[in-house]
């Protein structure tokens, strides 16, 4: 969940360990730290911003051509100077950042203590680097890479680590097992990141270790194995095409609000080159290899966390509705611990912005074991999901820094579309005319979208009479009730008022019993085949004096007279509700925060990636 940062090269390290860490702090974090090797290992870490790490090291010994940096994000002990990575061992040889969980943690530390360590931090990574100089010592006449692997062959958990050996000053020594970590090459010098975004303007070649293993670098070489053994092998290299502007905010206030008006053009990019030139046809030859026979797949699980759980929804309700196939959307964190029955006759598709997502990556493995086909939609290419997929849909999106999703939701939403005028098609669910309605409503979506900006003040305006609410509702129906979840999302990550999506029929069920003259309830209430009983329970609402905010078509008026605030949306169809209802809603969640004073892009206690579990 935190961020890593590498270097070894013919240039000064720290101003290019400090800028990386800049780069990764979209990721969450609560602490930074860096060491530089020159002659001595010099360390600084501080709690707080990567600014108080800048300036505390300000004046300090930093030079040097090696160095390694890390934003933490609290697990084992609070968040503090002392916990701060990197972390060194006892006699001060060996420095390490990690990402991840060491779950034996407390086993290595009993054995470690016994034999003299001494323990200065709560964090189950300042274990993990006196194990490493405890076999050290017991293997001295072992490379430190070899030492690295013998070691780790008995730590159980999830990693990415990078080891500065003061002994070794001309190398650093990387692992990982299920947390991410890419490799950069450049001339003389390599880069090592948990983040392509944080090292791409140095170099776009790029190598993506694999799950379990160990790498070595020095300035002009890499090599890599299994840690388990095996040959030491020199890695294929990618060239990723990133444009580095897309990580500046480009004039905006913030990256949350820049991908908000990212959007028209990142639905264009999720539908350039999947609806063919008639605009008659999905082309997504991706799926091709699941469905030669439409009818061999019996059922589809989607698997996923956070927003991209809500996009599983959407599928649901979609898939099964047009293309008549059964459809699971289970919680990625859930799925696993209930022994579910998977066999060769199901279609398991993992959605993630990041393709790191830990839960999602335990949620396909599983399915994997058990015979299940594993299709992945997946924003980041090169990343862990994908390369366990069999095939993938990329997203388009771009980078999303924002640590709160929007545009990745959107091309979220799309691409499930897509897929299912696909399966539509193929099962013969479609007819010409319907087949041609969808993908031209599709096309005009971007277009639609930037119209949806139009309504930014509308939505300030809103915001200012929600801001000191105690709790919000947010209700939906249909394909409208994954929207409502979206919404509460967005507003309880960003200001951090509680929020709660329902289906609005379920609100009799316990929820109404929330609402009162204090009480905002926000309403998806635009047009479409249960419009009539969402009118019903917004009644039920206003019988209680609850302050209705709702979402409705142009040109409604029997909503309009029952709300309190009415935000129109185009009219659009069903199919396309939550591409355009998303706007005002992120629009609502940010004008919110801003307004109390929150910091949108790196909201507390959340991180863009969960790569833990």
């Amino acid at each position: 969940m935190c961020g890593i940062i590498g270097y070894l090269g013919t240039r000064e390290a720290y101003p290019l360990l400090i800028k990386g860490l800049k780069r990764l702090e979209y990721r969450g974090y609560d602490s930074a730290g860096i060491a530089v090797l020159n002659g001595s290992l010099s360390v600084y870490k501080k709690m707080g911003k990567v600014a108080v790490l800048e300036h505390y090291a300000s004046g300090e010994k930093v030079d040097g051509n090696i160095g390694i940096g890390h934003t933490r994000w609290a697990t084992h002990g609070i968040p503090s100077d002392l916990n701060s990575h990197p972390h060194l061992s006892n006699s001060g040889r060996l420095a390490i950042i990690h990402n991840g969980i060491i779950e034996n943690y407390e086993v290595l530390r009993t054995e470690l203590m016994a034999e003299g360590y001494v323990f200065h931090s709560d964090t189950d990574t300042e274990v993990l680097v006196n194990y490493f100089e405890s076999v050290l010592l017991a293997e001295p006449n072992r490379a430190i890479s070899e030492v690295i692997s013998i070691a780790l062959r008995r730590v159980t958990g999830s990693y990415a680590i990078v080891v500065l050996d003061h002994q070794n000053p001309d190398i650093l020594i990387a692992a990982r097992k299920g947390s991410p970590i890419v490799i950069g090459k450049g001339a003389g010098e390599f880069f090592i990141s948990s983040d392509v975004n944080a090292i791409v303007e140095h170099t776009r070649d790029i190598i993506y270790p694999m799950d379990g293993d160990v790498i070595a670098l020095t300035k002009n070489t890499i090599m890599v194995r299994n840690l388990e053994g095996g040959q030491w092998y020199v890695p294929e290299i990618k060239v990723v095409t990133n444009a580095v502007e897309e990580l500046e905010k480009g004039g905006y206030a913030s990256f949350m609000l820049k991908e908000i008006n990212d959007q028209p053009v990142s639905i264009a990019n999720c539908l350039a080159g999947r609806i063919d030139i008639n605009g008659s046809r999905v082309v997504l030859p991706e799926l091709d290899l699941f469905f030669p026979d439409i009818n061999a797949v019996k059922r589809i699980i989607f698997v996923a966390c956070g927003t991209s759980y809500h996009a599983s929804l959407y599928a649901g309700y979609l898939i099964e509705s047009m293309a008549g196939i059964r459809v699971q959307a289970e919680y990625a964190s859930e799925f696993r611990y209930r022994d579910p029955v998977i066999d060769g006759s199901d279609l398991v598709v993992a959605i993630s912005q990041s393709g790191e997502t830990a839960d999602t990556i335990a949620a396909v493995e599983l399915a994997k074991q058990r015979g299940a086909g594993i299709l992945s939609l997946c924003n980041v290419a090169g990343s862990s999901i994908p390369r366990l997929s069999s095939a993938t849909i990329y997203l388009q999106a771009g980078p999303e820094i924002g640590v709160a999703s929007t545009k990745a939701f959107t091309t979220q939403v799309t691409a499930v579309l897509l897929t299912t005028i696909y399966l539509a098609d193929k099962k013969g669910k479609l007819t010409e005319e319907r087949r041609k309605e969808l993908l031209g409503g599709l096309q005009a979506v971007p277009e639609l979208v930037r119209q949806a900006f139009a309504l930014n003040d509308q939505v300030a305006a809103v915001a200012k009479r929600i801001k000191d609410a105690p709790t919000i509702l947010f209700l939906g129906r249909g394909i409208g009730f994954p929207v409502a979840l979206e919404g509460a999302l967005k507003l309880k990550e960003l200001s951090y008022i509680h929020a709660e999506g329902h289906p609005a029929a379920e609100m009799k069920h316990g929820p109404i019993a929330l609402i009162d003259a204090h009480t905002p309830v926000v309403f998806i209430a635009t047009q479409g085949p249960l419009y009539e009983k969402l009118l019903s329970n917004m009644q039920e609402v206003k019988a209680r004096k609850g302050i209705i905010i709702a979402i409705v078509s142009t040109g409604d008026v029997r909503a309009k007279e029952l709300a309190d605030h009415c935000i129109e949306i185009p009219a659009v169809e069903e199919a396309l509700l939550p591409i355009v209802a998303a706007v005002p809603l992120q629009l609502l969640a940010y004008h919110t925060a801003s307004l109390l004073g929150h910091d949108v892009d790196q909201p507390r206690n959340l991180a863009k990636s969960v790569t833990v579990e």
